[in-house]
Order: structure tokens, then C-alpha cells, then sequence
């Protein structure tokens, strides 16, 4: 056995794990990362695809007591008919907008001086964000209005501009509207799992001529790592904003914007091919 795209599918796991929840943009770190591995063509992009399905599933196990609790509360108890409804609506903009604009953004977008520019401006509204004053009137995700589910379902769908990060958007979005920082990060996480479900589905029905039996064992190493790499770092992240803000990620993003700059320009990472 051929042990490489093993290894190849254990860091991409990796990757995608510890970067789709944090706001940094997992989609540029893959990018980087699968060109810097030569596993960047047709193939290595169907398996990025596969292996958010791993993320998902942390995020799932991470918070299943909620989530059964929520489905065995639906017929009787408006609160969970409330919650599922706030996710809905949170993901239509992205949904929809997506649908219509997604293929044309990322035609033009997709270059290497947008996607600096999205993390560094993504960076600059971090750091505006945690100077300014925070008001907090929803405490829990219990707590949010479909006007607050709306919000930060439209700043969600900010991440349709390459290198700008959904879990980023939406964190910050989250601050904005008035939300606290572990409910705005925790809303993060459960928009995820329709997000990148849907996304994931999608793109497979689109990519099923690539699906090839011979890849499982890679599908199955890359699933795994994404998995326990994304399960370590949510529960990371939700003890870190106990203590901590989000400013460290806008420095991080400025320090990744001028290496996506770097490594275009010196011919290392070929960020079109996208």
C-alpha cells in the first residue's frame, strides 16, 4: 500500500479540522497546504469536500445532548421549534446567495491579491470589532430572535468572498448584533452543521464521476483526522473566549494574507487553480 496519500490525507485532515471552526479561512489554509502537497488537482479537491463532512460530524458529536434534546422537544416545546427555525433562516442568505452569485464570486475572486485583501480586511473588522464597546443582550442561543438569526445569517454570507472565513463572519457578526461571545461562537458551530451538510452534498452530487472506491482508505484516514482535529478544537476555542478575545486570529490573518502574497508571487502556491 502506498502510504503517502495516506500521510497526504492525514495532514489535509488536519487542516480542515483545526481551521473550519476558528476564524481564519480553513478554505485558504487547504489551498495552501494541497498545493504545497502536489495534491491540489481534481482528486485532492473532491477529498476536500469529503473530508468537511468529518468537521461537521465533531460539531454533531460535541453537542448531541442539545441536539437530541431539541428533536425529542420539537412537537411540545416552542423554544426547540424556535432554535431550529433561527438556523434556518440563519442559512438561506448564505443558501440562496450562493446559488446566484457563488460561481460568479469566485471566477473573480479567486485571486491571490482578493484573497489577501479578504483576510486583512476580515482582520481590520476583528479588531474594530473587539475595540468597540460590547453590549450583551442575548447571553445563550436559546436567547436569539429570528431578527438576530437573520443578521448573522447575512454576515455568514459574507464568506462567499474567498479567504474571508464563515465561522470568522459570523463570530463577529454575532458581537455586532449583541450577542455574547460564547453564544456567538456556540450559533457558529450549529449554523454549521446545515452549512457545510448541504455544501458537502452538494458538491458530491456535483463531483460523483470522481468517487472512486480505490480512494477510500484515503476518505476514511481524512475523515478521522478532521474529525478529532475539529472535536479538540472547539472545545479549545469555547475555553479560550472564557478568558480571551478574538485579536490574536486578526494578527494570525494579517501574517496569512501577506503568505498568500508571498507564495504567489514566488510561483510556491498557484491560487487560481480554484
Amino acid at each position: 500500500m502506498d502510504l503517502l496519500p495516506l500521510l497526504h490525507a492525514l495532514i489535509l485532515g488536519i487542516v480542515e479540522g483545526l481551521t473550519e471552526f476558528l476564524p481564519i479561512s480553513s478554505t485558504g489554509h487547504l489551498i495552501l497546504a494541497g498545493d504545497l502537497l502536489k495534491f491540489n488537482d481534481e482528486r485532492g479537491k473532491l477529498f476536500e469536500i469529503v473530508i468537511q463532512s468529518g468537521a461537521i460530524l465533531a460539531v454533531c458529536w460535541e453537542y448531541r445532548s442539545k441536539l437530541w434534546r431539541v428533536a425529542a422537544d420539537l412537537p411540545r416545546e416552542a423554544a426547540a421549534r424556535r432554535f431550529l427555525l433561527n438556523l434556518v433562516v440563519a442559512f438561506l442568505p448564505l443558501a440562496l446567495l450562493g446559488l446566484a452569485f457563488g460561481k460568479a464570486l469566485k471566477a473573480h475572486l479567486f485571486q491571490p491579491v482578493p484573497v489577501a485583501l479578504a483576510f486583512i480586511v476580515g482582520a481590520l473588522v476583528i479588531l474594530w470589532a473587539e475595540r468597540r464597546t460590547h453590549r450583551i443582550r442575548v447571553e445563550s442561543v436559546d436567547d436569539m430572535t429570528f431578527s438576530d438569526a437573520l443578521k448573522l445569517g447575512i454576515a455568514q454570507a459574507f464568506a462567499l468572498i474567498p479567504g474571508t472565513s464563515r465561522s470568522g463572519a459570523t463570530i463577529i457578526g454575532g458581537l455586532l448584533v449583541g450577542l455574547s461571545r460564547k453564544a456567538a461562537t456556540e450559533f457558529s458551530f450549529f449554523l454549521a452543521i446545515p452549512t457545510l451538510l448541504m455544501a458537502t452534498l452538494y458538491q458530491l452530487y456535483k463531483e460523483r464521476a470522481l468517487l472512486n472506491a480505490d480512494d477510500l482508505g484515503m476518505w476514511v484516514v481524512g475523515f478521522g483526522s478532521a474529525f478529532v482535529s475539529a472535536f479538540l478544537c472547539v472545545r479549545w476555542l469555547l475555553r479560550y473566549i472564557s478568558h480571551h478575545d478574538f485579536t490574536i486570529f486578526a494578527w494570525y490573518r494579517i501574517a496569512f494574507g501577506l503568505v498568500v502574497i508571498a507564495t504567489w508571487q514566488f510561483g510556491l502556491v498557484d491560487w487560481t487553480n480554484r
